[in-house]
């Protein structure tokens, strides 16, 4: 299913109708709803409008569309989201969320740490979720659609689409009281011929890391990585597509984020047929006018279609399924301590529920795999599993939605 059919007032419209933006607006900002055909009886949606009106699902309605329907999406519990929604991630009301994060928005100039407890205490406040870097990563990506993949996609994910939907996702979000698009930078797509005006844009966008009233603002830039290069005072962090402003780093903090991540750097040099990219995500601040240092960094792993990926097991099955035009969606970690307790995979066109795909790899640890094991036999639906020491397994037959 490539397209929606809705209910509008009580007539039937495709979404590729040149009348949708009329029939839209006949309902925005009413209490009638639209409904999305995918089931029968239909499932109830939203308008939003941004530059143009848009159909939306409703918050936690995901589950109850088709699996064929772009609408739909996974059970919450089926990813790691499901530990951060209603305290870290918070829709407060349709398409309009919150996030609480772990990192801050500002630095302060010259402020000391203060050590130690007041000796009067009164009460002891209960710690709150917060999500990571990471998790806002996962949680972009998700809301971008880059963790879903149809035949349609094919030849059509490249930078500035992954630009575009980044920016979009991050729409209606907010970070401590702040637009998150506000303090969001994706690289343009490069080329010698517009480069000057890219590098004015992105000057003029991270113009919010300008120091005021004794605080340095600090915003997210996310691209993919391409290399490191050390200087006599630290290292220079180049992104793709920013080849004329590299992000500064002391080399032992870079040292650091090399060890922590090390198995995805080692992804990029894995002896595999299948070719990988790996995303970062920084939090920046301005070390002079124009130089940008990193605060924070967070890493992900890609498949060549940037589909996120915990690791290179994961690309045969990932590669696979595009090749035999699969519809699929890859279940995202966020903060859970381990992906192995989620599917490697669902597949949305093998019938009227999503079929878990799972994959257990031969290096593993013994926790992992229990973990793995655990969440197979106590799925909801026959999974399908591929031990990475034997052939992949066919995966299961396509059917129709009738």
């Amino acid at each position: 299913m490539e397209s929606q059919r809705l209910a509008i007032k009580g007539r039937v419209i495709e979404m590729t109708d040149s009348l949708l933006q009329e029939r839209l607006a006949e309902v925005h900002d009413t209490p009638e709803r639209p409904r999305c055909l995918c089931v029968p009886g239909g499932v109830e949606m939203y308008v939003a409008r941004h530059r143009q009106f848009v159909v939306k699902r409703m918050p936690e309605s995901g589950h109850t569309h088709h699996p064929s329907c772009p609408s739909y999406a996974p059970e919450v519990q089926q990813s790691g989201l499901g530990e951060l929604l209603g305290e870290a991630v918070l829709e407060t009301e349709p398409g309009r969320v919150e996030l609480r994060v772990d990192f801050p928005w500002t630095r302060r100039r010259g402020r000391g740490v203060v050590l130690g407890e007041p000796q009067d205490v009164a009460d002891v406040a209960v710690p709150q979720r917060r999500m990571s870097l990471r998790a806002l990563l996962h949680f972009l990506f998700e809301r971008a659609g880059f963790n879903r993949w149809s035949p349609a996609m094919a030849g059509k994910r490249n930078q500035g689409v992954l630009r575009k939907y980044l920016l979009e996702a991050a729409e209606d979000v907010t970070v401590k009281d702040l637009p998150l698009g506000e303090r969001l930078y994706v690289p343009e797509t490069f080329s010698e011929s517009g480069k000057a005006e890219a590098a004015q844009r992105r000057r003029e966008k991270l113009a919010v890391l300008r120091p005021r009233e004794g605080q340095c603002p600090l915003a997210v830039v996310i691209g993919e990585f391409k290399s490191s290069e050390a200087t006599l005072h630290g290292q220079r962090i180049w992104i793709r597509h920013m080849p004329d402003a590299p992000l500064l780093i002391a080399t032992g903090s870079w040292n650091r984020i090399e060890r922590v991540f090390g198995p995805l750097f080692e992804a990029r040099d894995a002896d595999s047929r299948h070719a990988v990219r790996l995303i970062l995500i920084a939090l920046i601040r301005a070390r002079r006018e124009y130089t940008y240092e990193i605060d924070a960094a967070s890493m992900m792993l890609t498949s060549a279609q940037w589909i996120p990926v915990e690791g290179v097991h994961e690309l045969p099955m990932i590669d696979a399924l595009i090749a035999q035009e699969r519809r699929f969606i890859k279940p995202m970690r966020y903060d859970a301590r381990s992906a192995a307790a989620f599917p490697n995979a669902l597949l949305l066109d093998a019938g009227s529920l999503p079929i878990p795909l799972h994959v257990i790899s031969t290096y593993m640890n013994p926790e992992e795999r229990s973990m793995k094991e655990k969440a197979i036999s106590t799925g909801n639906r026959e999974a399908w599993l591929w031990l990475t020491d034997q052939s992949m397994p066919a995966f299961p037959t396509i059917v129709g939605r009738g």
